[in-house]
């Protein structure tokens, strides 16, 4: 349970697969580059202190974590806190409350709460994750349109009523420069998915404001001259009345931390075919969160797109993150020093693209149609997020998650897997593993895992649509799934949709009884077709080969629970 996965696969790594390792890795840290400078200009500190914690954060939490794909660094859902803990307590006080959360992220990983926190209820996490994605679109609207704010509150309708009094001087070069950048990015996906169109809209953004000398503000202009080395780590000035003090943003930090790290991992399993260790990964992420404020850093957390990316481009074990730290160690000391020549504008287009993709308005708009409870909590946390500030809403929405676990809890009867979830370990004799199995090419396999994981299913839909082409066919694994409830519903049907439109076949496997049940009172079983809903993986398998005319090596099919609709309770 204590294990890093990267000590666990080490003697089983094979020279092919290192160099896939090392080839996502590349590719995941070029990504990377833009993302944590934009993170760390965006939490109100300089743009390599971003660098400094993709690198030593990054590194840590793959040596050390219980992913075996898990991809670490500055994320867009600690702006907001870490902008307020600056504003009242400074840098120092940050890094305090970093070094705090990565404390209590090792004291949770011990106690054994990682199996736990992967249970709090989706409508919680939609919320204040949907809050932070409009937060963070609000700070950017000062650098898009060059209004040259010197002080930009911090509260939201504060920060808005500032915005529409200031527009009679924008400035256009800037407005130019970041709408230029925002369209090349949302089209850049239609002609290459391996180079990120963040790094060609910096490229090419920098380049004409050079050449044609416009007047927009850049890193430079704003920073002065980027550091481009590791700093010699120092301690932070511990006072006993400013740890008080902090006490609460560094548990808001802990708990971000290790919901969005816990979720990434989840994501990951489903992609993969794998199983995480949760606790490790808690101890993982809060001893790169102790060790990155001691270079300057600030907080760091499993990035789920960044994660989703490495996968895609062929990672499976630890390397992949550790190549991705060095490659952007390798960027930030030969390249560092050119990056004040980027347009604040542009980094300004690349967030609003972080916002939009962290949103999750399909999400949220799929939860207004779910039961009232879980309405209210949406909204409840999401008003927060926006209204006061992302602590209260996070204190409120765990309230809220324990009150909606334990109800949720009461009506599951199936007890074997909630058990084995909460065991927090990986079967590696399992028989029916996806790593077994013999999957055509065009064939993507996402397992579901609980009750509760529709969130990292719709999830891992977001993150899918942004990185890469769809496969021709799609398995949902449910083995896992005792249970599903409206949201589950919800999300699977605008799965089913989206993946038509992409020309997709959806295939369902492993479905219990229940959640067939409830698909044929929804009307989903129609939709899927029974001829796409199997009992086990090797049948669906089969269906795909069928699909794609290749010689089926399968066996009988299994039987299936046949419900009437008459009789129906």
């Amino acid at each position: 349970m204590f294990k890093p996965k990267f000590f666990t696969m080490f003697k089983t790594i094979t020279k092919q697969q290192v160099i896939s390792d090392i080839t996502a890795g590349t590719i995941v840290g070029i990504i990377a580059l833009p993302l944590a400078i934009a993170f760390g200009i965006a939490s109100g500190v300089s743009p390599e202190k971003g660098l400094i914690t993709a690198i030593i954060g990054g590194f840590i939490i793959s040596f050390m974590g219980g992913s075996r794909v898990q991809i670490g660094g500055p994320t867009g859902a600690f702006i907001i806190i870490v902008y307020q803990i600056i504003q009242v307590h400074g840098l120092n006080g940050l890094l305090i409350a970093t070094i705090m959360a990565g404390v209590i992220l090792i004291i949770m990983g011990f106690a054994r709460l990682g199996t736990v926190i992967k249970f709090i209820p989706y409508p919680v996490v939609v919320g204040f994750t949907s809050g932070i994605a409009i937060v963070i679109f609000s700070s950017q609207v000062n650098d898009f349109f060059g209004l040259s704010i010197s002080n930009v509150p911090a509260d939201f309708i504060e920060k808005w009523e500032l915005y529409f009094k200031s527009f009679s001087g924008i400035n256009y070069s800037s407005m130019i420069i970041g709408a230029a950048s925002l369209l090349l990015m949302i089209f850049w996906s239609k002609i290459s998915k391996k180079i990120p169109g963040s790094i060609i809209a910096i490229v090419l953004s920098t380049a004409a404001v050079q050449i044609f000398s416009l007047p927009v503000e850049t890193i430079g202009s704003r920073f002065g001259n980027i550091s481009a080395e590791i700093p010699i780590p120092t301690l932070p000035y511990f006072d006993l009345a400013l740890i008080k003090s902090l006490i609460i943003p560094a548990t808001t930090i802990a708990l971000l931390a290790a919901i969005e790290s816990l979720l990434s991992a989840v994501v990951a399993d489903g992609m993969i075919g794998g199983r995480h260790r949760s606790n490790m990964e808690l101890i993982a992420q809060g001893t790169a969160n102790i060790l990155s404020p001691l270079f300057g850093g600030i907080p760091v957390t499993g990035a789920i797109a960044r994660t989703a990316a490495n996968i895609k481009n062929g990672g499976r074990t630890p390397i992949a993150g550790i190549t991705h730290a060095l490659v952007l160690l390798l960027i930030m000391l030969f390249f560092g020093k050119w990056a004040k020549l980027i347009p604040m504008a542009t980094l300004a287009a690349i967030l609003v693209i972080v916002s939009y993709n962290m949103s999750e308005w399909r999400s949220f708009r799929s939860l207004m149609k779910s039961p009232r409870s879980d309405v209210a909590v949406l909204l409840t946390t999401f008003f927060l997020t926006l209204i006061f500030d992302l602590t209260v809403a996070i204190e409120v929405g765990m309230v809220l998650a324990v009150l909606l676990f334990m109800r949720r809890m009461s009506l599951v009867t199936n007890v074997g897997i909630i058990t084995r979830e909460l065991q927090d370990e990986e079967d590696f004799s399992d028989p029916n593993s996806i790593t077994k199995k013999a999957v055509p090419e065009s064939v993507e396999v996402f397992e579901i895992n609980g009750p509760f994981f529709f969130g990292a299913a719709s999830t891992f839909k977001d993150a899918a649509r942004i990185i890469e082409s769809p496969p021709k066919v799609r398995i949902i694994r449910m083995r896992n799934v005792p249970a599903i409830d409206a949201t589950g519903l919800h999300i699977l049907r605008e799965f089913l949709y989206d993946s038509e439109k992409q020309g997709t076949k959806l295939i369902l496997s492993g479905v219990h009884t229940q959640p067939l049940v409830a698909m044929t009172q929804d009307g989903l079983l129609d939709l899927f077709g029974e001829d796409n809903i199997f009992g086990n993986i090797d049948d669906a398998l089969d269906r795909t080969r069928e699909i794609l005319n290749l010689p089926r090596i399968g066996r009988p099919k299994d039987f299936i629970p046949t419900v009437k609709r008459e009789t129906m309770t």
